[in-house]
């Protein structure tokens, strides 16, 4: 049966129209009566129900860590499990864990990568989780931080015997290929009776094998193992950790190797002294004297 409009007056109160009441409503015509009858004012106006508010955010992300690079600075961490999960804001600072942070964007993935970074200088992140209703949750509770430096490839050195036609030595500081006799370098390689060497300049530069390990591995200087001699064997597809006169970290990877030739890539900490780097006390003469006959000092 057709539907039809009902126009409803009580009280001297006009209601507007009413659609959609089928004939034979009596029982809905009488209690909306019943309710205009009682009263429209003003103060007893009665809000709408809807469904409850979402008020409750996200957990803060887990696992927050960064790869150091060359001028950039990769964070990831792990995927959070609220069903109305809607992305993530990431935050960086320059003072300290503690913050204070400034947000540098949002994303949906597990990661964001920071080009805007200069070499040398700390920078301490954090993440933070926000929903489809738009609640941002705690900042991560891990203290990430990191300090980016340049880095480089394919850099090719020949052995000690080749000078001063070719150079054997590598100063990580500049980049740059020198002869071993050069102060400035930081190792250099050798041929030692078919034992292929990387030889630490001087008594203030150490050096230790890492072994079967991609580069973006070695984020910190270990604590020991570094070479009694000052040498250290090289192996295609290990890497090494250097520590240098100056103090500062720097690591490479052989992805090359003969008796004529090693190629490798490298990277090097530009911030001296960084608490995170520093290590036991260096070797004496007395064990530098044991290194490998021929090998220069």
């Amino acid at each position: 049966m057709a539907a039809k409009t009902t126009t409803v007056t009580t009280g001297g109160v006009h209601a507007q129209p009413l659609r959609g009441i089928v004939r034979g409503s009596a029982l809905a015509l009488l209690a909306l009566g019943a309710l205009l009858a009682a009263g429209c004012d003003d103060d007893d106006v009665v809000a709408p129900i809807g469904p409850p508010q979402d008020v409750v955010p996200p957990a803060a992300p887990q696992a927050v860590k960064t790869v150091t690079g060359d001028a950039r600075v990769t964070i990831t961490w792990l995927r959070n499990t609220e069903p109305d999960l809607a992305g993530y804001r990431v935050y960086r600072g320059t003072d300290s864990y503690e913050g204070p942070f400034s947000p540098l964007g949002t994303t949906s993935s597990l990661g964001w990568v920071d080009q805007t970074v200069i070499n040398g200088a700390t920078y301490f992140y954090a993440v933070s989780a926000f929903d489809a209703a738009g609640n941002e949750g705690e900042l991560s509770a891990e203290n990430t931080f990191d300090t980016p430096r340049p880095e480089g490839t394919n850099v090719t050195l020949t052995p000690s015997s080749l000078e001063p036609d070719l150079p054997s030595g590598y100063d990580f500081s500049t980049g740059l290929a020198r002869l071993s006799t050069n102060p400035e370098t930081d190792v250099h390689f050798e041929v030692v009776d078919g034992t292929r060497l990387m030889v630490a300049r001087d008594l203030s530069t150490d050096i230790q094998d890492a072994g079967f390990r991609p580069l973006d591995e070695l984020d910190w200087a270990p604590e020991e193992g570094w070479s009694p001699t000052g040498t250290a064997e090289l192996i295609l597809g290990h890497s090494y950790y250097v520590w240098t006169r100056t103090d500062n970290f720097a690591k490479f990877r052989v992805t090359a190797l003969s008796n004529t030739q090693v190629r490798f890539d490298w990277a090097f900490q530009l911030q001296a002294g960084n608490p995170e780097l520093l290590r036991t006390p260096r070797r004496t003469a007395e064990t530098m004297a044991v290194s490998v006959p021929g090998a220069q000092k």
